[in-house]
């Protein structure tokens, strides 16, 4: 399974529950035991406590990261849940099948441990959008996204596909329903968007996915060439940002898919 660092999760779902309309089919209200599997640094995990009034335990394969979640937590693997059958009557996922090469092996399990209902919330990377006030940065956002997706093992385009893997994992009652994170950034700009800006125009953040972006047919020369286009967008970006013109908004579809056990 892919490992992430805590600012890349905060970065990456930076905004996700600010509408928790989302979580309108998982009758949180009603629950009494949830399980967040894949919990990372505990966001939804904090935000199933807030809007239940059940036990939320976190589980995670990552240890530093399991540290930073408040208690009760439990060190685990997603596909080998340490819980007797029936244990929640809510298990639930975020973002974790698309980092799973056999994302139905951890649907089963969590309906193994789950008395009525399980859910995933899971993006469609291949759909995101990106439009700017800098001409260049919505064709290079989307030509680095294809290769890091190429080269990616696992299915980060997964989203409304996830509904099978339930149906193949034997749940019953599935829905999914799209919702989009609109992530937007304007004058006046935050420290996060000033960093933003400044990663690309240093190209810090195409270098960590460099690796991947090697693994599919993008040939070391080309990723030289985007790398560099990259970060002279960047500073087009920053000189923008002086002028307070810049002006971004990225859209992220992700879906809900709920099942009954």
């Amino acid at each position: 399974m892919r490992r992430f660092s805590a600012d890349y999760l905060d970065d990456t779902r930076r905004g996700l529950w600010d509408d928790r309309e989302a979580l309108s089919d998982l009758d949180l209200p009603e629950r009494e035991r949830i399980l967040d599997v894949g919990c990372g640094t505990g966001e939804l995990t904090r935000v199933l406590r807030e809007e239940s009034g059940a036990s939320v335990v976190g589980l995670d394969a990552d240890r530093e990261l399991l540290a930073l979640v408040e208690p009760p937590r439990v060190l685990g693997d997603a596909t080998r849940l340490p819980f007797d059958d029936d244990a929640f009557d809510l298990v639930v996922c975020q973002a974790l099948l698309i980092n799973l090469p056999e994302p139905v092996d951890a649907v089963r399990e969590f309906a193994r441990v789950s008395s009525d209902a399980v859910a995933a919330v899971e993006p469609d990377n291949g759909a995101v959008a990106v439009v700017s006030t800098v001409d260049a940065e919505s064709r290079l956002s989307a030509r680095a996204r294809a290769a890091y997706i190429d080269g990616v093992e696992t299915d980060v385009t997964l989203g409304a596909a996830a509904a099978d893997g339930f149906r193949r994992a034997g749940l019953s009652d599935v829905t999914t329903v799209r919702h989009d994170l609109r992530r937007s950034v304007s004058p006046p700009y935050s420290e996060a968007d000033l960093t933003g800006a400044a990663n690309k125009a240093n190209g810090g953040r195409l270098a960590e996915g460099r690796e991947t972006m090697l693994a599919s047919d993008l040939s070391p020369e080309a990723y030289d060439d985007l790398r560099s286009e990259w970060r002279e967008m960047g500073r087009t970006v920053v000189e923008q940002m002086r002028t307070g013109e810049y002006e971004r908004e990225e859209t992220v579809p992700f879906y809900v898919t709920v099942g009954r056990v």
